[in-house]
């Protein structure tokens, strides 16, 4: 068995969350770079290049990218040869979050109960989700997700008789629904098969891959490339103001299913799409 010692985990989660919300991903900073060179409206293109220089600003200043610094979304992939020592991993976890967020001078967006809406303070509790795996290192997976996308999410349970084209209507359907909302240009996470729960996972998990990055299935491949096409062909375009960069990427997960059913979720995330990970 590896020890790793809490301390660790902590400080890694909390300068996670810091460098997330500072700092634009490089694929997504690139993406909209080639967005802007073949932009068609004018006013999308100022979007596009203010966002870009927002980027700059936020990083130069290390200051939060958008005031929605998120709640903190955390994959977690463990090795079944680690061993936590001085105390609980999920714990440790949600210290990071909270000295992150508060070190940091990062908006605290949680509350404590849905109904009540009392702020807890400090960003805490996370959602993190748990995978153990053969081996001895802990891989961290943060996604601070800010709920102007996260509300444009939607979830549905085709028949199989569906099929692909109804895979494809569904997404269509939700962001066109989603319209300005998401913060466009956005990144849409697909989750198809499994239950109810994992395909939401799936979409969640889908964004986490870089945009730069297609699924290595043929026919996966060929739906993220169709939809992200057809997305733009929408004109929602970069804020909502129309134009021809509406998404970045369209990202796709798969797994297997039941027979009787065909789960689709769909998870938006806004032209930011953070996301950070550590190896320890």
């Amino acid at each position: 068995m590896r020890d790793i010692n809490v301390s660790t985990i902590i400080e890694s989660v909390k300068n996670m969350c810091m460098n997330a919300n500072y700092y634009l991903n490089e694929d997504i900073k690139q993406a909209m770079k080639d967005g802007l060179k073949n932009e068609q409206s004018p006013i999308g293109a100022q979007v596009l290049d203010k966002l870009l220089i927002n980027a700059d600003l936020a990083a130069q200043k290390k200051v939060a990218i958008c005031q929605d610094t998120g709640m903190a979304v955390v994959f977690v992939t463990i090795g079944q040869e680690v061993h936590i020592v001085g105390g609980g991993l999920s714990d440790a976890i949600n210290e990071g979050v909270r000295r992150g967020y508060n070190e940091g001078y990062l908006r605290k967006s949680v509350v404590r109960d849905p109904i009540d809406r009392v702020n807890t303070g400090d960003n805490t509790p996370a959602i993190i989700h748990y995978e153990i795996v053969p081996g001895d290192s802990l891989k961290i997976e943060l996604a601070p997700k800010g709920f102007g996308s996260e509300n444009m999410s939607a979830l549905k349970m085709l028949k199989p008789s569906d099929g692909i084209e109804g895979v494809k209507n569904f997404i269509l359907e939700t962001v066109d629904k989603a319209g300005p909302n998401p913060c466009p240009p956005i990144v849409v996470g697909v989750g198809i098969g499994g239950t109810m729960e994992k395909a939401s996972i799936l979409a969640k998990r889908a964004l986490m891959r870089p945009i730069n990055v297609r699924n290595k299935i043929e026919y996966v491949r060929d739906l993220e490339n169709e939809m992200l096409q057809k997305i733009n062909e929408l004109g929602i375009g970069p804020a909502g103001l129309g134009g021809t960069n509406t998404a970045l990427a369209v990202n796709v997960e798969t797994y297997p299913t039941h027979i009787a059913g065909l789960p689709v979720a769909i998870n938006i995330s806004c032209h930011v799409t953070r996301h950070a990970e550590t190896i320890l």
